[in-house]
């Protein structure tokens, strides 16, 4: 069969939406229309009773009116016939509560992954119209290629991220940032930092990150600063981040959403078989970056 890649994230519930609202929405997705396009969330599995719950489905998009060429024999010529409701692409995913974890293929020229999310997000968000409930996914950080461009930086000119407060999963080397949002009651947080100096930004991200990819038991002898703490949540899939600074005399801006882990798996999967790679993808990200409940 032909392999596809799947990309990690996490799914974000803002405001009103909790987790069964999200997988009750996912099985009895409302249609969207998106440009030239309807979109809307196909061929579910409820899989909440498992022993690993899940919902698999498949975003899809389509033509309303559609266009095919057909062959007519009596004429022995190719001609255009009308097609109801033409699948233009389709994107298998599979949603692990445990993990608010969510894995889906890249469709190229059809569902990239930046394109899976900000329709995934319309699809959910429209089924309460848009009243007080929000989603979004957020990437979950490949931290090899993440430490390599870290550690390429020669000054650090300007840190920020937007986070949300994880559920039900959280990273311990960011632990006092996550109580910090939970006893603020917050339902994001926003830091930025800038420097003007040569010296540039104190920061230790870049030591924390390259630390727990050696040993994920890694206990610093510091407390991380509240910045850094949030680059490594949004790297943890729990918002975004963003990184300037420069490599000599070149500006460099790094992403937490530029280097998206992801596997590679069969194009059209079996549910059963995708859901026991997704979730054997989560558990070693969770494992590497000791993350607990």
């Amino acid at each position: 069969m032909k392999r596809g890649r799947y990309f990690l994230g996490r799914v974000i519930k803002i405001g009103e939406l909790n987790q069964e609202n999200l997988m009750s929405t996912m099985l009895n997705a409302p249609i969207v229309e998106i440009g030239q396009f309807d979109w809307t969330i196909t061929d579910t599995k409820d899989g909440r009773g498992e022993s690993t719950p899940y919902i698999f489905g498949k975003l899809s998009k389509y033509a309303k009116d559609g266009h095919v060429t057909i062959v007519d024999e009596s004429s022995r010529s190719q001609v255009d016939a009308y097609a109801r409701n033409l699948l233009e692409a389709s994107s298998p995913f599979v949603y692990l509560p445990q993990y608010s974890g969510i894995a889906f293929l890249h469709v190229w020229n059809g569902i990239q992954e930046d394109v899976f999310g900000r329709h995934f997000q319309k699809i959910i968000e429209e089924a309460y119209d848009r009243f007080f409930v929000g989603c979004e996914i957020d990437p979950i950080t490949d931290y090899t290629a993440f430490s390599k461009r870290l550690e390429s930086i020669d000054v650090f000119t300007e840190i920020s991220a937007k986070v949300y407060p994880p559920n039900p999963l959280f990273g311990r080397l960011w632990g006092s940032l996550n109580e910090y949002v939970k006893k603020r009651r917050a339902s994001d947080v926003s830091v930025k930092e800038t420097s003007s100096t040569q010296s540039g930004i104190s920061t230790q991200v870049a030591q924390l990150v390259r630390e727990i990819m050696t040993n994920p038991n890694y206990e610093p002898n510091f407390e991380p600063d509240i910045t850094d703490a949030a680059v490594l949540m949004a790297a943890d899939g729990y918002g975004s981040g963003k990184i300037t600074g420069f490599e000599g005399a070149t500006e460099v801006v790094i992403r937490t959403s530029d280097s998206q882990k992801s596997f590679l798996f069969d194009k059209d999967p079996i549910a059963s078989e995708l859901v026991r790679e997704v979730e054997v993808q989560f558990r070693r990200v969770s494992i590497e970056r000791d993350m607990g409940h």
